[in-house]
């Protein structure tokens, strides 16, 4: 078990906005490929009310969890990707305040889940410049304070596959460092 991790409200709600932005951008490779289901969209827009009023809500907790679903649902891996970007935006405000790679994935897991969507969109699952694009936009529009809610948790560790690479560019970026080392 980790230490405990100081996380303010201005934090958790500076965090969800950053994690609902990376989820909008790519939102639209889930609606277009399932343009009747509402639950990705309602999970931003339910994380977009608590960055507003700074409530978690069993409304907000719901709305994540049918995210979720939607991804489970979809037909397609690019939009099954877009819907678990949501899911993770609409769970940011749930974030523990323990200093454990777990919660640092959930910090992060909006913007990879956003470029995965983009690979899968584009690139049949393989590497492509299209989630490179995500990450790289993470990386510009992450709020310093979320950098420094970041730079309280362990890194990530370079891992295998396409997603742990996301995954530590991302950190690695975030906290300062070259993540390609």
């Amino acid at each position: 078990m980790g230490d405990e991790v100081p996380i303010s409200d201005e934090e958790r709600r500076l965090l969800a906005g950053w994690a609902a932005d990376c989820a909008e951008r790519v939102l639209p490779l889930f609606e277009n490929a399932a343009p009747g289901d509402p639950r990705p969209r309602a999970a931003l827009d339910a994380v977009r009310l608590y960055v507003r009023d700074g409530r978690r809500t069993g409304a907000l907790r719901s709305a994540a969890w049918a995210a979720q679903k939607a991804a489970g649902e979809a037909g397609d891996p690019s939009a099954a990707a877009a819907a678990r970007a949501a899911c993770c935006a609409a769970a940011t405000p749930y974030l523990h305040p323990l200093a454990t790679p777990h919660q640092s994935r959930h910090i992060l897991a909006p913007a990879v889940h956003a470029a995965r969507a983009r690979d899968l969109a584009h690139g049949r699952g393989a590497a492509t410049e299209a989630g490179d694009d995500e990450i790289r936009d993470a990386i510009e529009r992450c709020p310093a304070p979320v950098r420094e809610l970041l730079s309280r948790m362990p890194p990530r560790n370079p891992g295998r596959g396409r997603p742990d690479t996301l995954y530590h560019r991302l950190d690695g970026a975030l906290r300062g460092r070259d993540p390609r080392r």
